[in-house]
């Protein structure tokens, strides 16, 4: 069985198209977007397929009609008409200056400039930008199409840099201002990010952008459905299953657990990651490569930023206009959490208009606490995995003073800056390395006669443990003792262990714990 190659990091459509890739056919919603506006805004996570999205809209305006037979746009339009293109792609540059994000531009410019000249007057970007578009299409005939990829890439990149960020905003304020004022000239815009945020900002005079991000009918405008998987990729699933020993059906369970669960619309089918499936089907293994490509940095500058309950990932609710906050100086770091896709929309109520957000697959939250762990932590990430495993056999060998000794290592020298509220640092370094150890956890576990700050359980061995702090670790135990909080574990058919640990804000780590 000959099988086409996956198209593993290839974003351009033309060679996907002319090399023989395989190509999961999108290009209906490529004719929906033409046909039926001018100005449109799309959100989704990075390697989501927005860049060949942008790519297969640059080829079918361009007019290439023969890259499309055998899509279903074939069967749709007829005209094929060539536009003039301005495609600007802000994902190629480092933005750690104001002068960064002005070279881009300026480059671009300059290149276009080549095609279609330039005055003496035109002296800024604002002004040279809009005297493009209008040669552009005085001299060609065609209205221009402008395609823009990681609108947002230099705002996400300066988040903590508030002068920069305002920089790089007023820039690109005044840049995008030029399509308002060359509407005439203009056939269609599609600007595609990672996030929201600074959007109005940015786009203040854009009234009519047509933001599809959470529109149900282009939901599935990027990612790959269910029957688009079992359409496309079933060959590659046969031969995954023959490699690993599986049943066909198996290698599904896992792809669907490890890659699908994106959703970007209420009570709409999920998605999975594109990036993750090609590379899952091409290597014949299960692994972790979305998240290896990548690093949320400013994520965890967010986090940190707020003093953000991580806790509460696991089972956020937000109504619709946090969801959708465009708001840069928020102090909700939720809406970009969810954008960038480490957060997907789990249920909806109606009534109340909230969403409850949770991660969508296991890749993504278990990769999600990996990459956090070193920074909430005095563990280095080479260190970490170590240190997980030897967790993990102490937990399961019933020795609670080793792992609590280790627990201890955890918060050696940890910085004060990463300490503005004590008790929620040491709850989400807790919940970080509880969700890592893949074992039963329940962080502030609730029951009849109260709130048990964490609980551990193995097959033979279940962890109690209650903290104070600043208080004394006799305290925490004597509040198991009294709250019964170990009641329910309490069968006879695991060993249960009440802790007792206390925290001190001087030292910033334990203190001190006792066992009951």
């Amino acid at each position: 069985m000959v099988l086409q190659n996956l198209p593993i990091g290839i974003q351009n459509f033309e060679k996907i198209r002319n090399d023989g890739y395989l190509y999961v056919d999108k290009t209906e919603f490529v004719y929906r977007l033409a046909t039926t506006g001018s100005y449109y805004f799309l959100s989704r996570p990075r390697r989501f397929g927005k860049s060949l999205l942008i790519s297969t809209l640059h080829a079918y305006f361009e007019g290439k009609r023969e890259l499309f037979d055998g899509l279903a746009v074939s069967r749709l339009e007829t005209k094929w008409e060539r536009h003039p293109i301005l495609h600007l792609d802000l994902n190629t540059e480092k933005y750690d200056t104001p002068e960064s994000l002005d070279n881009l531009l300026n480059n671009a410019l300059a290149q276009w400039e080549k095609l279609y000249g330039s005055e003496p007057t035109e002296v800024s970007l604002s002004l040279r930008f809009a005297g493009i578009i209008r040669r552009a299409c005085e001299q060609t005939g065609h209205r221009v199409v402008i395609l823009v990829d990681e609108y947002d890439k230099p705002m996400l990149q300066a988040i903590g840099n508030e002068a920069l960020q305002d920089e790089y905003r007023n820039t690109l304020q005044s840049f995008y201002g030029a399509l308002k004022t060359c509407d005439g000239y203009i056939r269609f815009a599609m600007l595609t990010g990672v996030t929201k945020f600074g959007k109005l900002s940015v786009f203040s005079s854009l009234n009519s952008l047509k933001d599809i991000s959470m529109r149900k009918d282009f939901h599935a405008v990027c990612g790959i459905t269910e029957q688009e998987f079992r359409d496309n990729f079933a060959p590659y699933v046969r031969r995954m299953s023959d490699e690993l020993d599986l049943t066909p059906g198996e290698v599904l369970s896992e792809m669907a657990r490890m890659y699908d669960g994106y959703h970007f619309v209420p009570n709409c089918p999920g998605l999975y990651n594109p990036f993750s499936v090609l590379n899952a089907l091409d290597a014949q293994t299960f692994g972790s490569y979305w998240f290896a490509t990548g690093t949320p940095t400013y994520l965890v500058k967010l986090l940190r930023l707020h003093d953000y309950n991580l806790q509460s990932l696991s089972d956020e609710y937000v109504t619709e206009d946090i969801l959708n906050s465009i708001d840069v100086a928020s102090t909700n770091p939720v809406p970009v959490i969810y954008q960038s896709g480490y957060l997907t929309i789990k249920d909806y109520d109606p009534e109340f208009r909230t969403y409850r957000l949770g991660f969508p697959n296991e890749e993504v939250e278990d990769g999600f606490f990996r990459f956090l762990l070193p920074f909430y932590t005095s563990v280095d990430r080479v260190e970490a995995p170590f240190h997980i495993q030897k967790f993990v056999e102490e937990i399961r060998a019933g020795q609670p003073e080793a792992f609590l000794h280790r627990l201890k290592s955890f918060f050696a020298d940890t910085p004060y800056e990463l300490v503005k509220k004590l008790e929620n640092h040491y709850q989400n370094v807790l919940y970080i390395l509880c969700k890592l150890l893949g074992v039963y956890v329940r962080a502030e576990y609730h029951t009849s006669a109260g709130r048990i700050d964490l609980v551990l359980q193995t097959r033979d061995y279940t962890y109690v443990i209650e903290f104070k702090l600043d208080g004394t670790a006799e305290e925490a135990l004597e509040q198991i003792m009294d709250e019964s909080y170990s009641l329910p574990f309490d069968t006879g058919t695991t060993r249960v262990f009440r802790i007792g640990l206390n925290f001190s804000s001087e030292t910033r780590n334990i203190e001190k714990w006792v066992m009951g």
